[in-house]
């Protein structure tokens, strides 16, 4: 930040404080009942219930700190964790839920932008499990795979403002039997939205901070209206400039939600979501060009001259500009691309029906539906702009995006006698088609082009359409054997049906791969079991016990990472009859402890992952064969997950989590006749230890946190031969809440977050570009930095 908004900054903490002094006694006061054990574990901690029972908070604007920041799933017989409203809200206004769950045990979030909301860097792992085999939902609604090029869902970041984001659900491991995902082979993650308030209000709130980063706010709430629905409507947008390079990051976005009584059995809820994004891209890194270069190494997109150069020499063999040192493109650096960006468009809604016939049945129905397009943009040299067109020697590239789903989700559920039983079904029919296509660029283009849809392309160089239609059916029950003995026993059954229809390449001049099959490819399986026991051994302690099996169904695309029509013809015949869908297998063991003022659990687990998907080379390497997916073996998991919430002072809590995960190839490798020692080597991107510690304070008027996250060293190679650093990175919170009679501060919340506070230089996403066998040379361009420290400033008013 400059040095104005810094002294900015410092005068509106210090009047924060002399404020405070003159404002303590009525705080104190007026919010003695709530403050006489402030952040204690609610009730539904401390029953055996499962704690996504409880009722999430009605209001974004919360005035005190009466709610856990984590609370441990009591009463669950698996390991569950949440992360509450107020914890989310304590992060910069914009920033991805995922910075907050990364908190969690065995967690491990990463991204090259301050607020975790970048996509192309987004990198979530839980005990080894990449976010394509992890389940994704909000609202119940499924989000798919969080991939970047994402063929079935969207981000959390896109399908829900944060301001309007409730409690989030971790269930490691097996995930909930109802969960709609047809990939959530190590875990699901339940994001929740608040529901509107009973009375009329308006939220209203901007943040300012490093990088030009501004973000303004607004939600109206419409209260009961008179035939008892309840409204909220609000919008947001969002600007910064990267931290590093040229280019900026923008979104808009927009919720509305809406629920309606229809007598005392039936609730209505219907809700909305449009998001924009536009994202100029942060230069993929290698670690020879941080070792030489630093991490703040971008694109040159600020120097269209020099990016025309290089281009031009590259095509033409000539030696490249001084300071490039060579005729070979591929090997004159990672940081010579003069552009690249993503954009997004989304709307997604659904409707819900919750029911109760008696006091025994109850249910719910979901119809929900989505639509999205996008580009993934990138400046390429390969390709020059054809002279009629502008005649740069340089040319857009995209690969583009366009889904449409829609689905159905229902559940009904008995109680008799001692035992719940409950079963559900999920439908989902989703068309997605993918493109890749050129644009031209003219010789005196600005840099901004790049980030906004174009529509005059020149050359097709493929073109796919592909359907995914998914079926899900669940039946459990659970069984309250004892007051203290409880028993989860259930399976799903799982299909999804792919096809794949190309529609043309190379039209257009520009020579793309051999034609991408078309084709059809079943993933199924009808019993997936799970079972589930929670023993109470008394009020504060419970031990419980998990066993699953899940499966992943295929992507579906020409670029999926386990997409079987990623491959050319005579890769899809090769492969279309013998692949697998991966499998896995997940026992865990916990003990859970909770009292008025402490929360602790120790989950040990063990995993077995089967059929393993991999792009790799068919046949022998000298018979010209193509690449295409393969089950290369599997990989075996053993680690242990602790988590400690301690409130140990009026006030003050300290929450500590540890994470311990051994993660290893089971086999070799062989692609194309050549053998890669990966077995007894450990997973790429994911650490073996990971730690979270964070200190709080809230007495209803100020509050604050400092939270330090460690990551031990990781891996992009399979072979292990490389290494990253770990790295400890300390993010700070302060905030104060105004009580006032006077009109202009009741109501207002002051708040200022610092992250990487002491502006540590680190490797933050591992695996960015995807991961090679070996890298001895280093020069494998997969990382993305992390962000320096940044200041941010945001000021809310309630009225």
């Amino acid at each position: 930040m400059n040095r104005s908004a810094a002294l900015f900054l410092t005068t509106c903490l210090t009047a924060v404080m002399i404020h405070h002094g003159a404002v303590a006694a009525t705080a104190h006061h007026t919010h003695s009942a709530r403050q006489a054990s402030p952040q204690a574990v609610p009730a539904a901690a401390s029953a055996p219930v499962p704690v996504r029972a409880r009722a999430v908070a009605p209001a974004a604007h919360v005035a005190s700190g009466d709610e856990a920041i984590v609370v441990l799933g009591a009463g669950a017989a698996r390991e569950t964790q949440t992360v509450s409203h107020l914890a989310i809200q304590q992060y910069v206004p914009g920033t991805s839920p995922f910075k907050a769950l990364s908190k969690l045990p065995g967690v491990m979030f990463t991204t090259s932008d301050p607020l975790g909301s970048y996509e192309w860097s987004q990198q979530i792992i839980i005990r080894g499990f990449d976010q394509s085999r992890l389940g994704f939902t909000m609202d119940g609604i499924p989000l798919g795979n969080l991939a970047y090029a994402n063929d079935n869902g969207l981000s959390i970041g896109r399908a829900l403002q944060t301001e309007n984001n409730g409690r989030a659900t971790l269930t490691q491991g097996a995930g909930s039997l109802g969960v709609a995902a047809s990939n959530n082979l190590g875990g699901a993650l339940e994001f929740t939205s608040i529901d509107p308030t009973e009375k009329f209000g308006v939220d209203v709130a901007g943040t300012v901070g490093s990088s030009g980063t501004w973000r303004t706010f607004m939600r109206v709430n419409s209260g009961v209206l008179p035939g008892g629905g309840k409204l909220y409507v609000s919008y947001d947008y969002q600007d910064a400039n990267k931290w590093k390079g040229d280019g900026v990051q923008q979104q808009q976005q927009a919720n509305a939600k809406f629920v309606q009584p229809l007598g005392d059995k039936v609730k209505l809820t219907l809700f909305g979501d449009w998001s924009k994004r536009a994202e100029n891209d942060y230069q993929d890194l290698s670690l020879a060009t941080i070792h030489q270069y630093g991490y703040r190494v971008d694109n040159i997109t600020g120097n269209y001259a020099l990016a025309k150069q290089i281009a031009y020499d590259y095509q033409h063999g000539l030696p490249g500009p001084p300071g490039i040192g060579t005729t070979n493109y591929g090997d004159i650096g990672d940081f010579v691309y003069w552009n690249s960006a993503g954009l997004r468009q989304d709307a997604m809604g659904y409707g819900k029906l919750d029911f109760q016939i008696n006091d025994r049945l109850r249910g719910f129905a979901t119809v929900y539906g989505h639509t999205n397009s996008g580009q993934g943009v990138w400046a390429t040299p390969d390709v020059p702009t054809p002279d009629a067109l502008g005649g740069s020697p340089i040319s857009i590239r995209t690969t583009e995006y366009d889904i449409h789903r829609e689905g159905f989700i229902g559940s009904l559920s008995y109680r008799i006698a001692h035992h719940t039983i409950e079963g559900g079904f999920w439908f989902e029919n989703d068309d997605f088609e993918q493109a890749r296509r050129f644009y031209p660029l003219g010789q005196d283009n600005v840099p901004g082009s790049t980030y906004w849809y174009k529509n005059n392309w020149f050359a097709t160089q493929w073109q796919g359409a592909f359907n995914t239609k998914t079926y899900q059916v669940h039946l459990q029950d659970t069984w309250q054997i004892t007051p203290a003995l409880k028993l989860n026993y259930g399976f799903r059954s799982l299909i999804a049906d792919n096809a794949a229809h190309q529609i043309g390449s190379n039209i257009g001049g520009v020579k793309g791969p051999d034609s991408y099959p078309s084709g059809s490819i079943q993933s199924s399986n009808g019993f997936l079991p799970q079972v589930g026991a929670n023993y109470r051994v008394n009020a504060h302690n419970e031990v419980f016990a998990d066993f699953a099996r899940n499966m992943a169904a295929f992507d579906n695309s020409n670029t999926g990472a386990t997409s079987p029509f990623a491959t050319t013809i005579a890769g899809y015949e090769a492969i279309k009859n013998k692949l697998k869908p991966e499998m896995a297998y997940s026992e865990e063991l916990g003990y859970r402890y909770h009292d008025h003022n402490i929360q602790a659990s120790i989950t040990g687990y063990y995993v077995e992952f089967q059929n393993r998907l991999l792009s790799i080379t068919q046949g022998t390497g000298v018979q010209g064969n193509p690449s295409a997916l393969a089950n290369v073996g599997g990989v075996t998991t053993r680690g242990v997950d602790l988590a400690f919430n301690y409130q140990f002072a009026r006030n003050w809590s300290i929450y500590a989590s540890y994470a311990f995960n051994d993660s290893k190839y089971n086999d070799n490798v062989d692609s194309g006749g050549t053998i890669y020692a990966t077995r007894g080597k450990d997973v790429v991107a994911m650490p073996r230890n990971l730690a979270n510690v964070q200190l709080g304070y809230d007495d209803g008027s100020i509050w604050g946190n400092v939270n330090m996250q460690y990551q031990g060293r990781r891996t992009y190679t399979y072979e292990n031969d490389v290494w990253v650093p770990a790295n400890d990175i300390f993010n700070l919170s302060v905030g104060y809440r105004f009580h006032s009679d006077n009109w202009v501060l009741r109501g207002v919340d002051a708040q200022v977050n610092v992250t990487n506070l002491f502006d540590k230089r680190y490797a933050a996403t591992v695996g960015s570009n995807g991961f090679v066998f070996s890298d001895p040379s280093r020069t494998f361009a997969t990382l993305q930095a992390g962000a320096p420290r940044m200041v941010f400033f945001t000021l809310r008013k309630h009225f």
